[in-house]
């Protein structure tokens, strides 16, 4: 058995991976979390799972001793704050690690173990997640049907009637506000968080206001595709006077006001859920690439991702049941330490989605 070790195994993304994990006859799951009596609850509506009390910043080694799992699945954000001593600790005891990390430096700064990693024959996979796994895949896929691919703008649009963790709130209060840089017209130029909103019409769902994120995509893809002139991506609340709420807020931040929105992240997070009445189920992911075709001719490819009866979140999680289903199947991946871009094609990443509630289309 392939033993598959889930830090926040219980919690907002680590619950939907060990679902999906749950009927792989090859995997054996270790839901970890600080509370077992919780761990212990989620693990009886599971086949083969056993729950662990673990407070990863004091007792992660023990706990890989202890289980020793073949491969550490880090759900437990945010990342922004973190080192990578989970990392280093599936170092010492030989296993492989991924985690689900949308931090900016984090994800970027994974290389900095590639070394160790490949001395010691081990996979360490950051940013297994919707960014960038998930983009660089539709990029990749369509990269092809362009001689200079110049220009993407992408986002996603969260549902109102999902699930929302402290953590992802606290990664994006983190940034809002606050300008960090993108590519913008051949030149890195500050932005700032939740700023520059507008509308993006998707199919089904209809408007939704995003506004500025920062994401490691806006670090690794002007390196990986050259002709990149123009990089933007954006996120939005579904409920529009909770995204122009936290707009507001945002100004606050840029002038000065306001230091740190992450204290709110709690308050906002339990609060949200009152309007949850005033919003649905669906959320979406867009990509539009512009450039150049083979003919010479400006080209513009949209792709969209609708998911509904809140299965939005699997988005997020499906490079971490892929990598784990894979691994547990026998298939290697290249050793080292680096991000989880490269490693899953679109059609791998679509025909798992299609095992829930959630399509795509792509539009010239």
């Amino acid at each position: 058995m392939f033993k598959v070790f889930i830090i926040g195994g219980y919690g907002n993304f680590g619950s939907y991976i060990a679902k999906a994990l749950n009927d792989d006859k090859n995997i054996e799951l270790v839901i970890s979390g600080r509370s077992v009596n919780k761990a212990t609850q989620f693990c009886q509506n599971l086949k083969r799972a056993e729950p662990y009390q673990l407070d990863y910043k004091q007792n992660l080694n023990e706990a890989l001793g202890d289980i020793r799992p073949d491969l550490v699945i880090h759900t437990s954000g945010p990342f922004q704050s973190q080192d990578y001593s989970v990392a280093q600790a599936c170092l010492q005891h030989h296993c492989h690690y991924v985690d689900l990390a949308d931090a900016r430096n984090f994800v970027t700064n994974i290389t900095d173990l590639n070394h160790s990693a490949k001395t010691k024959g081990l996979c360490l996979i950051s940013g297994a997640s919707s960014v960038p796994c998930l983009s660089a895949a539709v990029i990749d896929k369509y990269i092809k049907h362009f001689k200079l691919l110049t220009e993407i703008d992408y986002g996603i649009a969260a549902a109102q009637q999902t699930n929302r963790g402290l953590a992802t709130a606290s990664a994006i209060l983190g940034y809002v506000g606050k300008p960090f840089k993108t590519q913008i017209e051949g030149s890195e130029k500050d932005i700032y968080g939740w700023q520059n909103i507008h509308y993006e019409h998707y199919p089904e769902i209809g408007k939704r206001l995003l506004g500025n994120c920062d994401i490691p995509d806006l670090s690794i893809f002007p390196d990986r595709y050259k002709d990149l002139k123009t990089l933007r991506f954006y996120a939005g609340t579904e409920v529009r006077f909770m995204h122009l709420g936290l707009w507001g807020l945002s100004w606050f931040v840029r002038w000065g006001l306001i230091t740190d929105l992450t204290k709110l992240g709690r308050f906002l997070v339990k609060a949200s859920h009152w309007f949850d009445w005033m919003g649905t189920n669906k959320s979406a992911f867009h990509m539009h690439m512009s450039g150049i075709d083979q003919g010479s001719r400006s080209k513009t490819k949209s792709f969209y991702l609708i998911a509904r009866q809140g299965h939005g979140p699997y988005i997020p999680c499906m490079p971490a049941i892929l990598i784990a289903r894979k691994m547990a199947g026998g298939i290697h991946f290249q050793k080292g330490a680096y991000p989880c871009i490269g490693i899953i094609t679109l059609k791998e990443y679509l025909d798992t989605l299609s095992e829930f509630d959630i399509s795509h289309t792509m539009n010239d």
